[in-house]
C-alpha cells in the first residue's frame, strides 16, 4: 500500500470526524417526567446561581487534572435531601459530557441532583433543572407532597402507538405521542399517585388527592 499526503489527510479527517461524533454521542439521557426526576434524585432544591468557576476535582487514570464547573448557589428552599443547605453544585465542563450551563443572572431554578459520598451535590443534563417561573402551579405544589406519594409507582413513557403498561402500578406517559414534547400536559399538570388498592393512576389538581380516589380529578 502506498502512503500519500492525501491519504494521510483523509485518514486524519476520518479520525477527527469519528472523534467529534463520539463526543457528540457521549451524553445521552432518556427523558423523565418531573415526578421521576424527583423520585430518582438525592437532592431537590429551589436555588439561584450566584457564581461560576472551573475547579480541579482530582486526576484521571493518566494523572491529568480533571476539571468541573462549580456553581455557587443561594439555596431558597429544599424539597428533598439532607438537612444541610447547599451553597454549591458541580457539573462536567462541557455539554458533550452532560455538563449543565446556567447563567448568573439572579434567575431561580428548580434543581435535582445526586449526592456524592463527600456531601457535595452533582448535576448533569440528565437531571431536571428548570427555571422556577416556568414551572406550572401543579408542578410546584407536587414538590411538597404529591410526587413523593407516587415514588412507588412506575411512569412508562409512550414513544409510539400502540403502547401499554405491564401492571396496575404503572402510569402511561403519552405527552410525546400526543403533543410531540416531553413537557406536555401530563408533565405540567399530572402526578402518578398510588391508590388505596396499591394501583397507580394519574391525578390532576392542586388539592391533595382524596384517600380513596378512583379517577382523575380536575382542579
Amino acid at each position: 500500500m502506498t502512503w500519500t499526503a492525501n491519504s494521510g489527510l483523509a485518514t486524519l479527517v476520518i479520525l477527527f470526524l469519528w472523534r467529534v461524533d463520539e463526543i457528540a454521542e457521549a451524553c445521552s439521557c432518556s427523558p423523565a417526567h418531573p415526578q421521576q426526576a424527583f423520585c430518582n434524585s438525592d437532592v431537590v432544591i429551589k436555588a439561584k446561581v450566584v457564581g461560576r468557576h472551573a475547579v480541579d476535582v482530582g486526576n484521571d487514570i493518566y494523572g491529568n487534572p480533571v476539571k468541573q464547573i462549580k456553581y455557587d448557589l443561594k439555596q431558597i428552599k429544599m424539597f428533598k435531601g439532607p438537612t444541610q443547605d447547599f451553597d454549591a453544585m458541580y457539573t462536567p465542563p462541557i455539554s458533550a459530557l452532560c455538563g449543565v450551563t446556567l447563567e448568573n443572572d439572579g434567575k431561580e431554578y428548580l434543581i435535582t441532583g445526586k449526592l456524592e459520598t463527600d456531601g457535595t451535590m452533582h448535576v448533569t443534563l440528565c437531571d431536571f433543572i428548570h427555571p422556577w417561573e416556568a414551572l406550572s402551579a401543579t408542578q410546584k405544589k407536587s414538590l411538597t407532597q404529591r410526587y413523593e406519594m407516587g415514588c412507588d409507582c412506575k411512569i412508562t413513557r409512550c414513544t409510539s402507538i400502540p403502547c401499554m403498561i405491564s401492571g396496575p402500578a404503572e402510569c402511561l406517559w403519552t405527552d410525546w405521542v400526543i403533543e410531540r414534547t416531553v413537557n406536555g400536559g401530563q408533565a405540567k399538570h399530572f402526578a402518578c399517585v398510588k391508590r388505596s388498592d396499591d394501583s397507580c393512576a394519574w391525578y390532576r389538581g392542586e388539592a391533595s388527592p382524596k384517600k380513596d380516589f378512583l379517577d382523575i380529578e380536575d382542579p
